[in-house]
């Protein structure tokens, strides 16, 4: 956890117990007055079972690219979810259900997935649709494997390996993905702590030093 004047950031791993553990004891604990939570409206109703999810209807909004995307990566996070027995978004269920224990008002600090996946339709080249497709087969066959924990959230250089790489292979998904939305989570939380009420942030631990180091330079 990172403390910044009234912000309290929590970067985690979106299928890691520990997370969900961290998430609780921290939001219990402080009891804090806003609780910011790296999800959009969509994406909060559909997590809580209130709403509809990104669907085939959708394809006209987001493109096909941006649709598929969407589908193969939440496959992947719910098979992995299901090597710990931990659902997918379990640490903002329990942010969210936290934050009601504590009368914390949920604020949603990130970009509608409509508009992020809309850009990935569009901005995804040829060249890294051919690196993906070359990396699952790496993938399936290759002998070589970052050992991972996935009980637990990675330790910082390793999330930074991860995310250079990401840099390095899929410029548009580093570009669309991470930095863009870095600045939205980041602008977000800057205009939360004007109200100088306490803050707890649940985000990725992909995204927690970026966004630090945004709001300390006056989300520049």
């Amino acid at each position: 956890m990172e403390t910044y004047k009234n912000l309290k950031i929590i970067g985690t791993s979106h299928i890691s117990i520990d997370s969900v553990n961290e998430v609780e004891s921290i939001i219990l604990s402080v009891k804090p007055d806003i609780v910011a939570i790296e999800l959009d409206k969509l994406r909060f109703y559909s997590l809580s079972s209130k709403g509809k999810k990104v669907s085939i209807k959708d394809i006209y909004k987001i493109g096909i690219k941006g649709f598929l995307f969407n589908l193969i990566g939440a496959w992947i996070e719910k098979q992995l979810g299901k090597i710990v027995n931990v659902k997918p978004g379990s640490e903002m269920i329990k942010a969210i259900e936290s934050a009601r224990k504590v009368n914390a008002r949920v604020a949603l600090i990130d970009q509608d997935i409509r508009i992020t996946l809309k850009k990935l339709s569009k901005q995804l080249t040829w060249k890294e649709k051919f690196t993906f497709v070359n990396d699952i087969f790496k993938g399936i066959f290759s002998k070589e494997r970052i050992k991972i924990d996935l009980r637990k959230v990675p330790d910082k250089k390793l999330i930074n390996i991860l995310i250079k790489k990401l840099r390095d292979d899929y410029p548009t998904l580093y570009k669309v993905l991470i930095e863009e939305r870095n600045l939205v989570l980041a602008k977000n939380l800057n205009k939360l702590m004007t109200t100088n009420k306490s803050i707890v942030a649940v985000i990725g631990a992909g995204h927690e030093e970026e966004v630090l180091r945004i709001i300390k330079n006056g989300n520049k």
